[in-house]
């Protein structure tokens, strides 16, 4: 768990200095920074989308699993709307807020669990660092979540410090669990996953551009209809053998 806990640092850290600048940043700049913010994030999941979707062959390109994607986010948001999800999660977070007398934590939460804990290199980097001890790609995230807890401290508050939580839980579970999971979470499905998860940060890109927002909680159901569909698909190729 050596790249997690690294990881959770490197949030932890980033986030604090993000703090220590937002002090220096005029209150007037916050909506310009904010959309900027928004289109970095946007173009980091869309840059995602494209990865898993699209391949070079021959010199053609060609894509995939588009009407899956649509299905997947659709009954998954679906899934989390009737469950209310964001809202609830939401009010706890705001429950919190209250407690402490400190506004800003339910966004710079809430916004940067799933940036930080959604993609390849999470599942992939926690899956050879329980497996193997290679922190390598951990690493490499935590790098570039320590320059995005940076960016998130200093405009949405001291909430994206506590995603070391969920990041912990996360990573650090996958890594305990890596044997049973390395020859799952591989192939078809994890470009799914990927595809999926990188399509729900594209929403919160959008959501520091956009006036009404998405409610990314209540999309993140749809990370688990590929685990789902990947085994519909084993069952039925179980039955016809028999």
């Amino acid at each position: 768990m050596t790249g997690t806990l690294v990881n959770a640092a490197a949030v932890i850290i980033g986030g604090l200095i993000g703090l220590v600048l937002k002090k220096g940043i005029k209150e007037a700049y916050t909506d310009g920074i904010n959309k900027v913010l928004g289109l970095s994030v946007l173009i980091i999941g869309l840059n995602g989308v494209i990865s898993n979707m699209f391949t070079v062959s021959d010199g053609k390109l060609s894509s995939s699993g588009e009407l899956l994607l649509i299905v997947f986010l659709v009954v998954g948001t679906l899934i989390g709307e009737m469950l209310k999800l964001d809202d609830r999660f939401s009010r706890f977070c705001k429950g919190i807020e209250t407690k402490f007398k400190s506004e800003g934590f339910a966004s710079g939460f809430i916004n940067g669990t799933v940036l930080f804990c959604v993609g390849a290199m999470s599942i992939i980097g926690s899956i050879n660092d329980g497996l193997t001890g290679d922190s390598s790609i951990l690493l490499v995230k935590s790098a570039l979540d320590f320059v995005n807890a940076i960016i998130f401290g200093a405009t949405l508050g001291y909430g994206v410090i506590f995603v070391f939580i969920p990041i912990i839980i996360y990573q650090g579970g996958i890594s305990l669990l890596a044997g049973a999971l390395s020859g799952i979470l591989q192939g078809e499905l994890l470009t799914q996953i990927c595809m999926v998860g990188y399509a729900i940060i594209m929403a919160i890109g959008l959501n520091f551009i956009l006036v009404k927002k998405f409610k990314t909680l209540n999309m993140v159901p749809a990370l688990i209809l590929p685990v789902v569909y990947h085994y519909i698909l084993v069952f039925i190729e179980y039955i016809k053998t028999i």
